[in-house]
């Protein structure tokens, strides 16, 4: 039986009512709180660096943190924290299915 894609939250920095969020850093402020999430995030010394499961992007000219449903089974209250940090700025969710690197890309035969 094939393993499924763990699904994605785009938490987006804009509001229902279509207003841009702010503060201009809140992706990376938000990541920032998360960033203890993850393989190799323990101990006072670890370099702080962006939780796999947590991480800011851009997406077009919107500033987008992308929520990995893993996170859930490793600490439910932390995955609570940030969706519920959404839903309490009235922030638009999207969930999408993670796709492997290789799904859609095409690849093209020369007929020779």
């Amino acid at each position: 039986m094939a393993e499924s894609s763990p699904t994605e939250y785009f938490i987006q920095g804009i509001t229902k009512s279509g207003r841009k969020f702010r503060p201009s850093d809140w992706s990376e402020r938000l990541c920032g709180v998360m960033s203890g999430f993850g393989p190799k995030a323990k101990g006072p010394n670890a370099r702080l660096q962006y939780s796999i499961y947590v991480r800011p992007t851009m997406i077009g000219d919107i500033k987008v943190v992308i929520v990995d449903s893993r996170l859930r089974d490793i600490e439910p209250m932390a995955f609570d924290f940030v969706l519920n940090f959404a839903k309490n700025n009235d922030l638009v969710v999207t969930e999408a299915c993670e796709l492997p690197p290789y799904q859609g890309t095409q690849t093209h035969q020369q007929n020779t």
